[in-house]
């Protein structure tokens, strides 16, 4: 009678996550059609149950994907050093590249329930995109006097201008991360300035 495969160790666990996660945003950039299990687990050179290990079902998967990147740009904001304006402006760079490798992944998972009402719902997603932008944008609020109550709608009107695919639009138009995220920031500011106009 054959041993039985030895479980992975704690080391060989995270590595097989992080190619299992890596290998799913490339192939939902890559080949969003046919994104399966089997094909996540080719790319990532593992066997089809060290993929079911880990992640129940493909659903489980790509939403755990797509939070990571979430957390990672949680965690850099949460780890910035920098206040007032030069926080958020901070922050946008890092979206914008974290945008240039997992955007094209991202915009394949976009869902149709409006952002305020996945925010109301304690969607974990939003409540993470909530976590990484509420200090940058809190601080952007205070150096314009704009007061903490607009924070909700604040945080909307980052969700709709920097949507990836709007992101990735205007790269694709001749501009440069930098030059797409300096235009979104001035665009955001002038925007916050007419949502308090608008009395909202």
């Amino acid at each position: 009678m054959a041993a039985a495969a030895p479980m992975p160790t704690r080391k060989d666990a995270v590595r097989n996550r992080k190619k299992i996660l890596v290998a799913t945003g490339e192939v939902l950039r890559d080949d969003y059609e046919n994104v399966s299990i089997p094909v996540i687990a080719e790319r990532a050179g593992v066997g089809t149950a060290t993929v079911y290990r880990y992640f129940p079902s493909l659903e489980t998967l790509v939403r755990e994907y797509l939070h990571g990147v979430i957390v990672e740009l949680r965690d850099y904001s949460k780890d910035s050093t920098k206040t007032g304006t030069a926080l958020f402006e901070d922050v946008v760079a890092h979206l914008g590249r974290l945008l240039v490798i997992n955007g094209p992944a991202m915009v394949r998972l976009r869902r149709p329930v409006g952002f305020l009402t996945r925010l109301r719902e304690g969607d974990p997603t939003i409540q993470t995109v909530r976590d990484a932008w509420e200090r940058p944008i809190r601080a952007v609020l205070r150096s314009k006097g704009i007061d903490d109550s607009h924070f909700d709608h604040a945080l909307f009107l980052y969700n709709q201008m920097f949507d990836p695919r709007e992101v990735l639009d205007l790269l694709a138009s001749g501009l440069s991360i930098d030059q797409t995220m300096s235009l979104l920031m001035s665009t955001y500011y002038g925007a916050l300035d007419g949502m308090v106009a608008a009395e909202i």
